[in-house]
């Protein structure tokens, strides 16, 4: 895989935004921390994404790839949120680095949901080799809704992972469904690259559940779920969990009671939990 970040902008917001983060994700978030929209390429596209890490580069730290949820430019990260976001994984001791992927917010390409944009994932990789503040042998991945689909994709080929967080991820994506409004949403979005011929194949092939042996043994994983989650059923995780189980893979499954797909009134839970986890597998040396 050949990666370049072609372009490095800093994110500046208003003098109103930064109150907001500030309200938001604290005040250690805007003030020790920078995220950077980037450019670079994959697969011979141009991508966008987002880069951030702690201001203070005495040490190299180590990286975080971040995984979006959505479809096409439905669920895609702007500016403000992703100075909130990032910022704070960054504010823990972590260089983050995170995909738009192909077909969105600007980026070149077919969004294929955990098709070829798998690679997009994958190709950020690379990108740490050119950043002098990052560990390039300390990898952690996570990923939320779609974007737990492209984590578990993207650990089937790389075992470069040293731990992996899951919240609200798909594991299955129910081929079957009788959900006809979805169904077409996705054949519109993947311009055809999943079909009405071939939609319930690709669907499986993008299910972890179906091939969970192929996850790497060395790979802890954290899957949170919200009880209630109105997107994507919770039993993703569940039957996800027992299958790991089976195989004596690493991991471990919190369910959290009534909590929605963004489990927000779970927000300070859920941070403790996704950086004790990264702290436990990615700085104890």
């Amino acid at each position: 895989m050949v990666s370049k970040i072609i372009k490095r902008e800093t994110i500046n917001l208003t003098a109103f935004q930064k109150k907001m983060v500030i309200s938001g994700w604290g005040e250690e978030v805007l003030n020790k921390t920078t995220v950077e929209k980037i450019l670079y390429m994959s697969d011979g596209l141009r991508i966008s994404g987002y880069l951030a890490y702690p201001n203070y580069n005495k040490t190299k730290y180590p990286c975080i790839i971040w995984c979006r949820g959505g479809m096409g430019n439905n669920g895609a990260i702007d500016e403000f949120n992703a100075r909130g976001m990032f910022g704070t994984i960054a504010s823990w001791g972590y260089v983050v680095l995170a995909s738009q992927y192909r077909g969105s917010a600007g980026s070149e390409g077919i969004d294929e949901f955990g098709g070829s944009d798998v690679n997009d994932v994958l190709n950020l990789i690379p990108l740490a080799d050119e950043l002098n503040f990052a560990d390039n042998r300390s990898w952690g991945i996570e990923g939320w809704s779609r974007g737990g689909m492209m984590t578990y994709l993207t650990l089937t080929r790389t075992n470069i992972f040293k731990a992996g967080v899951i919240i609200g991820g798909i594991s299955n994506l129910h081929c079957d469904s009788n959900d006809i409004a979805l169904n077409e949403y996705i054949v519109k979005i993947t311009n055809g690259a999943i079909n009405s011929q071939n939609f319930e194949e690709e669907c499986k092939r993008r299910s972890i559940i179906n091939f969970p042996e192929k996850l790497p043994d060395t790979t802890p994983l954290l899957l949170l779920h919200g009880t209630a989650d109105e997107r994507v059923n919770v039993s993703n995780s569940i039957e996800l969990a027992e299958k790991l189980k089976q195989l004596g893979k690493p991991h471990n499954l919190i369910l959290l009671k009534n909590g929605d797909h963004f489990l927000k009134s779970y927000r300070k839970k859920v941070n403790e939990l996704r950086k004790q986890w990264f702290d436990k597998y990615l700085k104890a040396m």
